[in-house]
């Protein structure tokens, strides 16, 4: 018999067949390699994490498919979604997660404090979920590099319950195994001693006091630090240096610190559990009104990825580097003057600093008054402008002062820079000029200082961003407003290169009502498709924002209009869930039954995802239960095919027909279901009038299926309401010879006895 596929929500075998053959390594970690796959029958990328059991052993593999099949069951947004095994390749097959790690993105970019207190806040509810388990789930193996991020730069946790503490285990080898994985940095302090006391949910908080340093210092723990060295600062008491906290921080942070210096307590009694720091990191993230998580679809329907580079710099941000304390030889070298600025002794500073050592470069080409500009002393950049400072010098990632001074929001420098003839128009290696940083960072008072110098309004960075895009994007209306002034309407409408959005599609996408109002008032093209084919509709419909949809459909947005995948804005919708969106585009004439690429209706999403409510709104305003989509699944398969057994009484309490086939298999809903292993749904299908003897074109009936599959109940109901056990497959096996080879006793029993 042929292997028959599960349902993606439930723990499976892959077989290698079941991918596309174009396989793409993504990262390697000590244990093995992750590629980036797609599943031909979902349609959707995923990463395939294998593991090299020359360096692991088959023994950890097995133990780990043990673990992670009951893990595999946790639902949750912050947790790393686990879909099953390739025993074929020694792999799991997990979520893609486009972004990587956040380890790599903290190294790579530089995050804005909003961003930053929202990663914090996501961690802290994934881990809240996992110890609210009975018994709490620990994870062990907290850090950086197992925190995920998706295309929206939100998180998820992977890694979790692969290490254990196991009765009998000597704190010895648990500390072998811990630091085996690169974690000493992240190991409480409890661990090292003789205690036979087990690890609780304080090592978890612990880490993640550790994590959140990394996320507001962007640096590593203990750089450069061997084991025995953080094992002996750990134990001491010492933790990783606060005041790598950068000092332009917000108000909001303290707290933040406070959060952090609690969760890595000496006294794993003071830490406070995650119950509560979610409430207080929930807290801080408010503040910032940080935009709700935001996630691609799964089926690869909608593979449309937003830049977000108003959540992130695309350059790191210039750091002064440790100096010596002292001068040599009685004489102040560089290093000791810069060792004065980190330490902010200005007063000696501008009393040592000689003309000669102004036209000093230190490591990436970095220059005094660099150096100077990120202290934030004004007085001590106006000294070393007139030492005769070149006020335009560039470091080796094309940093100009202004540059610096306006990421940093200096607003007294950045004023004195343009008095000594800054450049308001140099840009850094990716032709960011401070114009965008500025309107990127909501900065209306530099960018009104910016304008008034000269500085051009429709500058462009590499891949086509305008100011214009950033500050639309981000929300800030007064610099949208600022800008609107300099620039002609034309500007406006302006595409951006990349993946050509518009500024109204970047305004919609992110729900900024407001400046969506001012743009369509400017007449921006409610209409107007990026690369993907997709309008403001689409991308306002997709992510959930009612406003706004109801203002571009009052300004004319076309509500039927198909992006590059066929997709109309009531898909997205359908495929979210947003019900009340689907509503309003149905009342204004979107059409239910319209059909994506691979042939999908509306419904058919909605079955996909189990949107309950969103499939019966769109089935009250006519859409067909019984639409075919590729390879002639109905919303019915779909439903039976995620287990979806409300929605599989939804929709056939609407008339879908429960004995329709599929085109591939031959499969009929009850088909379906009996391979998910869904009960209710086939019961339901069932009271609905399934045939329970139907044959798919591999001859198989229900009854096969539920046999190989060792399903109990489903077998005793299907035999109840008269399924046939002497029927053969195209194998000539009946159930009963099915139950035997798949090694099913108990249905071997059931069928022998003839229930």
């Amino acid at each position: 018999m042929d292997r028959l596929d599960r349902a993606p929500g439930q723990f499976r075998n892959f077989q290698k067949d079941d991918f596309e053959a174009d396989w793409i390594k993504v990262a390697k970690c000590k244990s093995g390699e992750v590629y980036q796959v797609k599943v031909k029958l979902w349609r959707e990328k995923c990463a395939l994490k294998t593991f090299d059991t020359t360096l692991c052993g088959n023994n950890f593999y097995r133990k780990i498919i043990e673990e992670v099949s009951s893990i595999a069951k946790l639902k949750f947004k912050y947790i790393m979604p686990i879909y099953g095994m390739c025993s074929e390749v020694t792999a799991l097959v997990m979520e893609y997660m486009s972004n990587g790690s956040l380890n790599n993105l903290l190294a790579s970019h530089t995050l804005m404090w909003p961003k930053k207190f929202q990663m914090i806040h996501e961690t802290s509810l994934g881990m809240n979920f996992l110890h609210s388990m009975k018994p709490p789930l620990l994870h062990l193996n907290l850090k950086t590099s197992n925190i995920l991020v998706d295309d929206h730069l939100h998180i998820k946790i992977s890694d979790f319950g692969l290490i254990h503490w196991e009765e009998g285990m000597n704190k010895t080898l648990f500390m072998e195994r811990l630091t085996a994985r690169g974690n000493i940095s992240y190991i409480p302090p409890e661990t090292f001693t003789d205690s036979p006391d087990p690890p609780g949910t304080t090592f978890d908080v612990y880490s993640f006091g550790i994590v959140i340093w990394e996320i507001l210092t962007q640096q590593k723990p203990y750089a450069g630090c061997s084991v025995t060295t953080v094992l002996l600062q750990v134990s001491q008491g010492k933790r990783p240096c606060v005041t790598m906290i950068p000092d332009q921080r917000p108000p909001e942070c303290e707290r933040m610190i406070s959060i952090m210096k609690q969760s890595w307590d000496d006294d794993h009694r003071k830490r406070p559990p995650f119950s509560d720091i979610v409430k207080q990191t929930e807290a801080l993230s408010e503040v910032f009104k940080v935009p709700g998580p935001i996630h691609r679809g799964k089926n690869g329907d909608v593979e449309q990825k937003a830049n977000y580079p108003w959540l992130f710099s695309s350059v790191k941000k210039i750091t002064i580097p440790e100096m010596s304390d002292s001068p040599s030889d009685g004489q102040y070298d560089k290093e000791a003057i810069l060792s004065m600025l980190s330490k902010k002794d200005f007063g000696s500073f501008r009393k040592s600093v000689r003309r000669e050592h102004v036209s000093t470069q230190f490591s990436g080409k970095k220059t005094l008054l660099h150096c100077t500009v990120a202290s934030g002393d004004s007085e001590s950049v106006e000294h070393i402008l007139n030492l005769g400072a070149e006020v335009n010098c560039t470091t080796a990632k094309g940093y100009t002062p202004l540059l610096i001074a306006v990421l940093q929001r200096l607003h007294d420098i950045i004023s004195l820079l343009l008095e000594h003839g800054a450049d308001v128009s140099l840009g850094d290696e990716d032709d960011w000029t401070p114009l965008h940083f500025a309107a990127q960072n909501g900065d209306d008072r530099t960018v009104r200082l910016l304008l008034d110098k000269g500085a051009v309004v429709n500058a462009q960075e590499k891949t086509g961003w305008m100011p214009f895009h950033l500050a639309c994007q981000n929300g800030h209306e007064t610099v949208v407003r600022l800008l609107l002034l300099r620039q002609s309407q034309e500007a406006v409408v302006e595409q951006e290169k990349a993946n050509g959005r518009t500024p109204l599609h970047l305004a919609s996408i992110y729900g900024h009502l407001s400046i969506v109002k001012l743009l369509l008032t400017h007449g921006a093209d409610p209409n107007a498709t990026d690369k993907c084919l997709c309008t403001a509709l689409h991308l306002s419909a997709e992510e959930g924002h009612n406003r706004v949809v109801r203002q571009l459909i009052q300004s004319g947005a076309t509500v039927d209009i198909a992006d590059s995948k066929g997709n109309t804005p009531l898909h997205l919708a359908a495929l979210k869930g947003h019900t009340g969106i689907c509503r309003q585009l149905l009342s204004n004439g979107a059409n239910p039954d319209a059909t994506n690429i691979q042939g999908w209706t509306p419904v058919h999403l909605a079955a996909l995802k189990g949107h309950e409510a969103t499939l019966v709104q769109l089935e009250s305003q006519g859409g067909c239960v019984n639409a075919r989509g590729e390879n002639g699944w109905t919303p019915l398969h779909l439903a039976c095919h995620q287990s979806k057994p409300d929605l599989v009484a939804k929709l056939l309490s609407a008339k879908a027909d429960p004995n329709v086939t599929e085109e591939s298999k031959g499969w009929t809903p009850l088909h379906v279901a009996c391979n998910s292993m869904s009960f209710p749904s086939v019961l339901h299908l069932i009271s609905h009038g399934a045939n329970v003897n139907v044959l798919n074109y591999g001859n198989a009936t229900p009854l096969h299926l539920a046999a190989q599959h060792g399903c109990v109940p489903i077998v005793k109901a299907l035999l109840m309401n008269g399924a046939d056990g002497t029927l053969l497959d195209s194998f000539g096996s009946t159930a009963l010879n099915v139950a035997q080879q798949s090694e099913k006793l108990e249905i071997v029993e059931l069928l022998e006895n003839g229930c």
